[in-house]
């Protein structure tokens, strides 16, 4: 019913996170530390990655949702809010299928940064940066 309103809520303050942390990096390479050394992948990007995964999926959920009249355009947008029964019913949807997907999304986000890191870092590709 409401599954996707936590993929979007998470999308959202990644999405502020992500923000932050470019500028960090921007605010770093203005400095020009030599020292440290500039990752082949920033973190911003991989969490854009991210953002992209969460609101995408939200998106498409969201879609499904409104194909199936489970989300409405007019108030309360959401069908199950019209009866205390259903809005408990959408809360423990929320709770465990919300939850449930969106902590999946970013394992596979997870796993798929830090493969995408193994496979640029590679010996055979460290001469040939990004």
């Amino acid at each position: 019913m409401a599954c996707f309103t936590v993929s979007l809520a998470e999308a959202i303050v990644v999405k502020v996170v992500q923000k932050r942390v470019a500028k960090k990096e921007k605010l770093a390479e203005e400095k020009h530390d030599a020292s440290v050394e500039k990752p082949l992948i920033p973190m911003s990007t991989r969490l854009g990655w991210l953002t992209k995964l969460l609101f995408g999926g939200s998106a498409l959920l969201a879609f499904e949702h409104v194909w199936h009249g489970e989300v409405v355009p007019w108030f309360p947008f959401l069908t199950a809010m019209n009866d205390s029964a259903d809005a408990v019913e959408m809360l423990q949807e929320i709770g465990t299928v919300g939850v449930g997907m969106a902590a999946l999304v970013t394992a596979v986000w997870f796993v798929m940064s830090k493969t995408a890191l193994y496979i640029v870092g590679r010996p055979e590709l460290k001469g040939s940066r990004m």
